[in-house]
């Protein structure tokens, strides 16, 4: 495990422990960030821990031409009981998935200043959000950061039945019409594989993304 100092720099990911653990300390400025996912490396740390990097094996990736849709939510799609946008609340959308409780989760791993740092990274139009809205109440939501033709998926919320899910869905099949390569999971759940997820070793999923991170990606701001 490395402990990291104001250099903007990080370890080759293969140097991370079995629990996957990189690095711990350094900063979390948009430099930063953006060089880890660029490197496959993510934060990831509670209130008062240092901050935690990460680079698990294996990865949890979805490939948006596998995405798997079930029967039900097919039909529970066509109701359009919700409206779906992007990048219209970004803040709104990790405010609370800062906020909403979660099963067998005691505390959240978004802390005030890792939110300010993806808040940040959107304004540079990096980090991006999908809003599911009730009429003019937002139920769900998750946010991520682009690299090239990588979507790494960071986190999510939900208030109301089937609302994820939707957000995911609608999210995936976006990336798809866009040729994205892969959505960055991290790591495993039940719940990412019923949605076409799947696990792959650490060193196909930086391969993945070294091959496409360069190239050029879908205008989140222009939709």
């Amino acid at each position: 495990m490395f402990l990291l100092d104001q250099k903007i720099s990080f370890p080759h990911p293969s140097h991370a422990n079995e629990d996957g653990i990189l690095a711990v300390g350094g900063d979390l400025s948009s430099k930063r960030l953006f060089l880890a996912y660029r490197n496959g490396i993510f934060p990831w740390y509670e209130e008062g821990e240092p901050t935690i990097w990460w680079s698990p094996d294996p990865r949890m990736v979805l490939y948006p031409k596998k995405l798997k849709i079930s029967k039900s939510m097919r039909n529970f799609i066509r109701k359009d009981v919700y409206t779906v946008t992007i990048n219209k609340s970004f803040e709104k959308v990790i405010d609370n998935c800062q906020k909403v409780s979660r099963a067998g989760q005691e505390s959240t791993w978004i802390t005030n200043d890792m939110k300010k740092a993806y808040v940040d990274l959107h304004e540079k139009n990096i980090a991006h959000s999908v809003e599911v809205w009730e009429s003019d109440e937002l139920v769900d939501g998750l946010y991520g950061v682009n690299i090239g033709k990588v979507f790494c998926g960071e986190s999510m919320f939900s208030k109301k039945s089937n609302a994820s899910k939707l957000a995911f869905i609608y999210l995936i099949k976006k990336l798809e019409k866009e040729n994205y390569h892969i959505v960055d999971c991290q790591v495993y759940t039940e719940h990412l594989e019923s949605l076409g997820a799947e696990e792959i070793s650490r060193t196909q999923f930086l391969e993945e993304l070294y091959e496409n991170r360069d190239l050029i990606s879908w205008d989140f701001k222009h939709l």
